[in-house]
């Protein structure tokens, strides 16, 4: 469980070398109960846990975030009937990189072909190295949101 907030920079990936990389990998469903400019209530499904997750408005690259487990078959009930469609479908790739942790998502389904890579860090200031995998940084790009990518490809 996590709870307050959430300090997220996200940027597209080049090339396939993180794969390579990876020390784990999970495939994620997550569809979006609410998707308002102020407040998102989200789904998901990581490999054989599921959460619900309740973020805030983004500021900078700073938000609320607050999740919590719930039973995968109120999981899989949910984004049958509440969610919008389309539900995201993803794989997850876990790449450690000169001491952080990268989490580098594959969209498939209308958003195949997309890459994008994030970090988590503990302040907006904090310095990290960008592995050579990592492209341009859309951090501040809402169309790069998950909670946005349900509308379809970022133009």
């Amino acid at each position: 469980m996590s709870m307050g907030k959430e300090i997220e920079h996200k940027y597209l990936v080049n090339d396939n070398s993180f794969i390579a990389l990876a020390t784990n990998c999970f495939d994620i469903k997550q569809g979006y109960i609410c998707r308002e400019k102020h407040r998102t209530v989200r789904i998901r499904i990581k490999g054989s846990e599921a959460f619900i997750t309740i973020k805030g408005i983004t500021t900078g690259d700073t938000r609320a975030e607050f999740e919590y487990p719930i039973p995968i078959q109120d999981a899989l009930i949910l984004l049958d009937t509440l969610c919008s469609k389309p539900i995201i479908e993803k794989k997850r790739y876990i790449v450690n990189y000169h001491c952080n942790t990268w989490e580098i998502d594959v969209f498939g389904g209308g958003l195949a072909g997309l890459v994008v890579a994030e970090i988590e860090i503990p302040t907006s200031d904090y310095k990290y190295d960008i592995p050579p995998f990592v492209g341009k940084n859309v951090t501040n790009n809402p169309r790069y949101y998950n909670a946005n990518l349900v509308e379809g490809l970022p133009e």
